[in-house]
């Protein structure tokens, strides 16, 4: 199963019930519009906004990409050591429910400020080279959420994914919730020293090794590595992968010294007026947002 079709059907059993609280729905809903159209907009003045850009320095995608707000003490891995489930699930398929759940659970994420950030293509899209996905979150309790946390797959691979290992190095907000940044945007550079292998399934481009989002192979059909957390290197294993959006996998490199993706944050300042081709999905994405939110 390739990664589209993964998330294709976790939206179909999933379409009454809260995936990642609501935002499944969001998805849905913006599947109902032309594909070609601007994303809509259900932010509101005074939100959160996370926007990450695929740079476009190689030809791989990036799954829709989890954040996570937290006091400085959420500790999502560590190099040396086994990924957790979690952490797992989203180095290999690029679901983010698992961590969703983790993420609420723990004490160091008062007010559970998180949340995903898609691609701008069929739902729920990755982010392909060269775009900018955005998502939004609602602030609450600035003391508990001042350091940033964020994970997601590279694919196609088996268990390469970007994130940071040190929760602490990405103080966003100080104690009053203002932005640690004069300009009003707290800019992340994603290096290569980002990229991590999750040690969970052995890398194997081959028909049956489990390499996820690539046409022919089968995405649950890896070998498990039993391994712990390292430092990806070298990815040419995966060099002449084609993938559904109809590309192939040439530039495995993402270029000496090069981003792989930025992250910028900020606050919304002022929400544009959305178009009559959005009503019908802003309606139902807006409820269930306001809903996560309250």
């Amino acid at each position: 199963m390739n990664l589209g079709d993964f998330y294709l059907e976790i939206l179909m059993l999933n379409s009454f019930r809260s995936y990642f609280r609501g935002l499944s729905v969001l998805a849905v809903a913006f599947a109902l519009v032309p594909a070609n159209a601007p994303q809509a907009n259900a932010q509101a003045v005074g939100d959160i906004q996370v926007e990450v850009t695929n740079e476009g320095n190689s030809d791989f995608f990036l799954t829709p990409v989890w954040f996570g707000f937290h006091n400085g003490g959420f500790d999502l891995f560590n190099v040396g050591s086994a990924a957790s489930s979690a952490l797992e699930t989203i180095a290999e398929v690029g679901v983010i429910d698992p961590l969703n759940t983790a993420f609420a659970a723990d004490p160091n994420t008062p007010g559970d400020i998180q949340g995903v950030v898609f691609g701008n293509s069929v739902a729920p899209p990755p982010i392909n080279p060269g775009e900018t996905g955005v998502g939004f979150v609602t602030p609450m309790n600035p003391a508990g959420y001042q350091f940033f946390s964020y994970a997601s797959m590279v694919v196609p691979t088996n268990d390469t994914f970007i994130a940071n290992d040190d929760q602490n190095a990405y103080q966003v907000f100080n104690a009053a919730g203002e932005i640690n940044d004069a300009s009003g945007v707290f800019e992340i550079a994603v290096l290569t020293s980002d990229l991590y292998d999750a040690g969970t399934e052995r890398n194997d481009a081959g028909v049956n090794g489990g390499a996820a989002f690539a046409v022919g192979r089968d995405g649950a059909a890896g070998a498990d590595e039993n391994g712990v957390i390292t430092q990806a290197t070298d990815l040419s294993l995966f060099a002449g992968l084609n993938t559904p959006a109809g590309t192939t996998i040439n530039d495995t490199t993402f270029g000496a010294g090069q981003r792989i993706a930025t992250i910028r944050i900020s606050r919304v300042a002022a929400v544009p007026e959305p178009s009559s081709a959005f009503a019908l999905a802003i309606g139902a994405a807006g409820f269930l947002l306001r809903r996560r939110r309250s």
